[in-house]
């Protein structure tokens, strides 16, 4: 029985590489690739693998839809760059003999906006949105392994333009005897309906396909996490004229390729985001979260700063959990995220909330 669950985990892994290996150009709905939730956002990232009866890390990571979660509700919110803003709210719960599922709504609000003529002349304003509707389901198969999907609409509604997408994630999760919990996920598995104006080309959807691990240690307060994103393509390196992967060289001012060690390094840690939990006492958790490619790609070579850090605090009050983070993406600044989950059963049953 083991062997054949890790069996369906590596066709899941198979099958979608070959449709699915590509990155870079241009993408519809990517507001799908932003972390909604505090916590993940503390570790520097939008997945984990982290088996602790949390609807948010089952909101990305569907094979966490167990009974655990049962009547759980989450409200998310990120005070984003620029005036834009978004969010998520979902709710879980398991039915007997079927399984559980999760609805959730995710938004991205980017404000408004003017209009204009050639010449500088407003006149009113209009806005812009993305929003995904999703249904998830997933099943507890044994005492080790569970396994999850998402049915996502996806909508983008700009000014009088519209595209609608449809996708699934797919995922499954190992739970080892030992404590460690590792799960493969394949992310935005779909394509887009229709585009913004007829007879445009439709675009892909941003697909990952990610390995996370992480592990409560036994004797300390401590948990790590691992992600790995993008298992389907290698080179992730994003080329900046300004910011050469290889730095520029002090003399000629030319950009200086990456060879060897140093470019397999560079190219591999492109992959991998590292996070950390402290558990202080029982009511209180410290995060903390190291994403390379971001500071890679977002940081300012003169002044890199905290670019790619970020960081991240949870609290429980009464039956409430309370999860704030910031992330730092550039120097000008760091969106504030805030969750707050409950678990209404404990409302009727007056079972204590621990983190």
């Amino acid at each position: 029985m083991k062997y054949r669950y890790i069996s369906f985990l590596f066709i899941l892994t198979i099958a979608v590489l070959p449709a699915r290996a590509q990155l870079g150009g241009r993408y519809a709905f990517t507001f799908l690739d932003q972390p909604v939730s505090a916590r993940l956002a503390a570790l520097g990232t939008n997945q984990a693998s982290i088996a602790d009866k949390d609807i948010n890390v089952a909101f990305m990571n569907p094979s966490f839809i167990t009974a655990d979660i049962n009547n759980q509700l989450a409200f998310n919110y990120v005070n984003f760059f620029a005036g834009s803003n978004f969010g998520a709210f979902n709710y879980a719960h398991t039915f007997n003999k079927v399984g559980s599922f999760m609805g959730s709504i995710q938004f991205m609000d980017y404000g408004k906006f003017d209009y204009a003529d050639e010449a500088g002349n407003t006149a009113g304003t209009f806005g812009a949105s993305d929003f995904s509707f999703n249904i998830g389901w997933g099943r507890q198969l044994d005492s080790l392994f569970s396994i999850g999907a998402n049915l996502k609409i996806l909508n983008s509604f700009y000014e009088s333009y519209n595209s609608f997408g449809i996708a699934v994630d797919v995922a499954g999760t190992y739970k080892s005897k030992t404590g460690w919990t590792m799960s493969i996920i394949a992310s935005n598995i779909g394509f887009q309906i229709s585009t913004f104006s007829p007879g445009e080309q439709r675009a892909p959807l941003p697909f990952n396909l990610q390995y996370a691990l992480s592990k409560r240690l036994e004797h300390v307060p401590f948990r790590f996490s691992f992600v790995y994103n993008h298992i389907e393509k290698w080179d992730l390196t994003y080329f900046d004229p300004a910011n050469p992967p290889g730095g520029i060289d002090p003399i000629t001012g030319e950009p200086q390729e990456q060879k060897g060690l140093a470019k397999f390094g560079d190219q591999f840690m492109r992959h991998i985001v590292l996070g950390a939990e402290i558990y202080i006492g029982k009511n209180i958790v410290l995060r903390g979260g190291y994403n390379y490619r971001r500071r890679k790609e977002l940081s300012i070579v003169d002044k890199p700063g905290m670019v790619g850090f970020s960081w991240g605090l949870g609290v429980r009050i009464y039956k409430f959990k309370i999860n704030y983070s910031r992330s730092t993406y550039h120097l000008i600044g760091s969106p504030n995220y805030i969750s707050l989950v409950f678990d209404l059963d404990t409302f009727k049953n007056d079972e204590t909330v621990r983190f």
